[in-house]
């Protein structure tokens, strides 16, 4: 199926048909992708009695129990409520499903303190081209399958500086989704400036930002290449500050 729009007085469209699935997948057990000392993903059938919820135990169902962390096992959007002390939840602020997205890819600058730091000059140049663009997704570099199983914790990821976030977001930028654990430093003794910046909390209700997301541990594929997607991400409703998420871009096209 092909949907057509207009962004900035020029018509696009995208075939539905092929998708570009940018999420990594939640798999149980404990050789995949895990950060922050999160407990792996686990999924157990129930059992009660002579009931087993597992078909290859024997049972008539799958029916099974699911322990995740949202933010430590895998591709995961967040809102606000990660960093408030109000109560905000990924259901309520993400209500809006597709953005016109930019796809850059970047190689995190290697610091003095050996820290590896997505600076603000990376993107300067980028939004002119893509006025309009409500989301930017970041690649960073070297980018290959090892991202699908790496144990971040205590590992000191790449992460964005703060400036850099504050440069997307006067560029208009109200959704990140980056293929790093966190936008932040994985230890920066609770400043989190990057998140800060990004949601401006606690201004965040005179900002109207409460609907921007960052979405954290995607994973996309080299033959994807940069430029101008649409970006569609989809959620579970879950009434916290985070749930797993699935992002997938599309290919814009501009009709003859």
């Amino acid at each position: 199926m092909k949907i057509n729009f207009s962004q900035n007085d020029i018509n696009y469209s995208v075939d539905t048909d092929f998708p570009l699935d940018i999420s990594m997948p939640l798999r149980d057990g404990t050789e995949w992708v895990n950060c922050f000392y999160a407990p792996p993903v686990e999924f157990t059938p129930v059992r009660m009695g002579d009931f087993v919820g597992s078909t290859q135990e024997g049972g008539i169902v799958n029916f099974k129990n699911v322990r995740l962390n949202p933010h430590g096992n895998g591709t995961h959007t967040e809102c606000v409520g990660h960093i408030a002390k109000e109560v905000f939840t990924i259901n309520q602020c993400l209500k809006k499903f597709h953005f016109p997205a930019q796809l850059l890819t970047v190689w995190p600058s290697i610091q003095e303190n050996g820290d590896r730091v997505i600076m603000k000059e990376m993107f300067e140049g980028c939004f002119p081209k893509v006025k309009g663009t409500e989301a930017i997704v970041i690649r960073t570099m070297p980018n290959d399958d090892l991202k699908l199983t790496t144990k971040h914790s205590g590992a000191n990821p790449p992460f964005l500086h703060h400036e850099a976030m504050e440069y997307l977001v006067e560029q208009g930028v109200r959704h990140v989704l980056i293929d790093l654990p966190s936008v932040d430093r994985e230890e920066d003794k609770g400043l989190l400036l990057a998140h800060h910046a990004f949601w401006k909390y606690p201004n965040t209700v005179a900002e109207k930002r409460e609907d921007c997301t960052i979405t954290e541990l995607i994973f996309v594929p080299d033959e994807i290449k940069d430029g101008q997607y649409l970006l569609h991400i989809s959620i579970a409703s879950f009434e916290m500050d985070a749930s797993p998420s699935k992002p997938v871009l599309y290919e814009l096209k501009t009709p003859k």
